[in-house]
């Protein structure tokens, strides 16, 4: 398949709608909130507005993973936001998230709330907060942070490159398909190799820079991400999918999986989280029993 007819581009862009494929109907050249619409807040000091992304889920893995540990001050209500239907361009998201890009956190613990964006940096301040997932030791806390802003600035060549113009762009086209192909299967490599030599991504600990790496390449090697696992040949990273494996079995992660989901098997949707009953309601019916 060729890009053909070449498009020559205009000395100045501007904005056409329709301009096609999955997002086009809330896609925009400019910021800011489309309505009027206050954020939900429930009785836990933490507020996550998200929906289950491959961004969302390092968060709820995260708050997930805390409370495994005891921090019980970690409690949090997530919130549904549809991106499809534009909820992140309300008022009060807006408010949160001034880029109107799920995830966004409010801290309802300090003395004004923090908002706080951008899912490395909800990640980071959750770290650090609770002081866990992230190492103290200055060589071993940077090569975490090392691998928290790789994937941060990685991640866009998979999801908004591959993977837009693999399943979601309504032409297909050669050029573009080979060109992220080409990066992401370069990233995978990045990955494996280093995985090779240490049991987790910054090292010996399971840290953030797990959490934000394994919903992409994780999912993608599970054959999660873009029905994809077979055209980019996963299993040649055979060290990314023995990790993958590793860290999907976490019971925090599969937990944390199901929050804010909306697709897929019914049984691992769970819209909205505001305890850990929402997560097993069967359990919490027979506690209730007994």
């Amino acid at each position: 398949m060729t890009d053909t007819p070449t498009y020559t581009p205009p000395k100045v862009w501007t904005w056409e709608q329709p301009n096609g494929g999955e997002f086009a109907s809330i896609n925009r050249p400019i910021s800011g909130a489309t309505h009027e619409k206050d954020l939900p807040t429930g009785d836990h000091p933490l507020q996550l507005y998200s929906l289950a992304t491959p961004n969302g889920v390092k968060v709820t893995v995260m708050l997930e993973e805390l409370l495994a540990l005891g921090h019980k001050e970690a409690e949090y209500n997530a919130w549904l936001i549809r991106i499809n239907e534009g909820d992140q361009f309300s008022s009060g998201f807006v408010g949160a998230n001034p880029n109107s890009k799920i995830p966004a956190l409010v801290d309802h613990s300090t003395e004004e709330p923090t908002r706080v964006f951008e899912s490395g940096s909800i990640l980071l301040y959750l770290a650090e907060k609770f002081d866990a997932f992230l190492p103290k030791d200055a060589a071993a806390r940077t090569e975490t942070l090392n691998w928290l802003f790789w994937q941060m600035g990685s991640a866009p060549y998979l999801g908004g490159g591959f993977g837009h113009f693999y399943a979601y762009a309504p032409e297909k086209f050669e050029y573009p398909i080979d060109r992220f192909s080409m990066e992401t299967k370069r990233q995978l490599d990045v990955l494996d190799k280093t995985l090779a030599e240490r049991p987790y991504i910054a090292g010996e600990d399971y840290t953030i820079a797990d959490m934000a790496i394994f919903p992409w390449y994780g999912g993608l090697v599970l054959g999660r991400l873009y029905d994809a696992a077979e055209f980019l040949a996963v299993d040649e990273y055979k060290n990314v999918k023995a990790w993958a494996e590793k860290i999907d079995a976490r019971p925090a992660v599969v937990r944390g999986r199901k929050v804010n989901k909306a697709w897929g098997e019914e049984s691992e949707q769970v819209h909205e989280r505001h305890s850990a009953d929402d997560l097993d309601p069967k359990a919490a019916v027979e506690a209730a029993a007994e």
